[in-house]
């Protein structure tokens, strides 16, 4: 690894390290067609006012088909504020399984501001969705400007926890050798 690619993996586990999944999602995505992973961003507000922003969203993941690194790259649409990202994701992809034909589309509500405490925010959230008993969406922190990077670890999280899952009904289908 070079000096360059050492900064970039730095710089990556830095911005991943700041982002959480605080209430996760038990559920495994389709092996076949397309999942959506529903979920509560909370972000520190502009330094300005301070404010928590939550945004409600969905990501909807198409074909996750696990296969070589070789093959066309996974699509990304409407995850990151900033370009600086970008980069990094390439960076992370190259260095792992692709998938397949994988799509994901991100798409979220405006922001309701709703309190100046991340914690409390997400406690009342919690509230809400066991007061629903939902249990299939998500809450998620990050720091002002790195909202895009929590969903993206959340749905990256979802893919690779259901992989075994998937990789079993393709052997169970026929599709992969025993």
């Amino acid at each position: 690894m070079n000096d360059y690619d050492f900064h970039r993996e730095e710089n990556f586990n830095n911005l991943w390290s700041k982002v959480e999944i605080v209430r996760p999602v038990p559920y495994s995505l389709f092996t076949f067609g397309a999942s959506d992973l529903e979920y509560y961003l909370v972000t520190d507000g502009e330094e300005a006012d301070g404010l928590v922003e939550v945004r409600r969203g969905c990501v909807r993941v198409t074909r996750p088909l696990i296969i070589s690194p070789h093959n066309a790259p996974p699509e990304f649409r409407n995850f990151f504020e900033s370009e600086q990202f970008g980069g990094m994701i390439d960076f992370l992809m190259s260095r792992s399984a692709a998938f397949s034909n994988l799509k994901l589309e991100n798409t979220q509500q405006q922001p309701e501001l709703l309190s100046d405490n991340i914690e409390e925010v997400v406690a009342k959230l919690n509230r809400r969705l066991d007061t629903e008993e939902e249990d299939r969406v998500a809450i998620l922190t990050a720091p002002h400007g790195l909202g895009g990077a929590a969903v993206f670890k959340y749905t990256v999280t979802r893919i690779m926890d259901s992989a075994p899952g998937n990789i079993q009904e393709l052997r169970e289908r026929g599709f992969l050798p025993e």
